[in-house]
């Protein structure tokens, strides 16, 4: 499951087949960056916001967040074993009652923090919580618990499925998120 955890998370991250372009025939162009891989900054119509606009690689992104949280909140509503939802107790609570604008939060958070530090440029900006704290119920009140090494395996994949759902299935830019995700275990991992 590991392996495929990992692959879905990248996945999910790299969105819907649709937003991805091809690399330059310029060889001796610089190195796309993961977020010029997803979109970049092409300006395209925002489904989620009629009449706006959004930057491909950000929606490319957004989808595949948006796409990871539906499938971990079907997780805990069912019960499945396993499920991440003592993490996201304070969120899915909220959810649950009505109330969707922390998850709102969640989703754009988790956005701004994927493409300010993939190459977004300076259109994309994260100004949240640092992954320590993000991640500490004592610094973080919408977080419900600490994470260890099987659950983050469990939300990987989560991301991997969430990318496959948005017609992602090229594995150099699926090891390419895998890679994005792994660097950040540490400070997120902390039981």
């Amino acid at each position: 499951m590991k392996n495929f955890s990992k692959v879905a998370l990248l996945a999910l991250f790299i969105a819907s087949g649709s937003f991805l372009t091809s690399c330059s025939d310029d060889d001796s162009a610089a190195p796309q960056t993961l977020y010029q891989k997803l979109g970049g900054t092409t300006m395209v119509a925002d489904p989620n916001n009629p009449g706006q606009m959004i930057e491909q690689g950000r929606l490319s992104y957004r989808s595949v967040v948006d796409s990871t949280i539906t499938l971990i909140v079907s997780d805990i509503v069912v019960g499945a074993p396993g499920n991440l939802g003592e993490h996201f107790a304070p969120v899915i609570s909220e959810a649950l009652s009505g109330n969707t604008t922390n998850v709102a939060i969640l989703s754009d958070n988790l956005t701004d923090f994927f493409s300010a530090n993939t190459g977004g440029g300076a259109t994309n900006t994260y100004t949240g919580l640092n992954m320590v704290a993000a991640h500490d119920p004592a610094q973080n009140p919408r977080m419900g618990k600490k994470s260890n090494n099987a659950e983050y395996d469990k939300f990987i994949g989560y991301v991997g499925a969430a990318a496959g759902l948005n017609g992602v299935t090229d594995p150099a830019l699926i090891n390419e998120v895998v890679a994005v995700l792994e660097s950040l275990r540490a400070p997120i991992v902390q039981e």
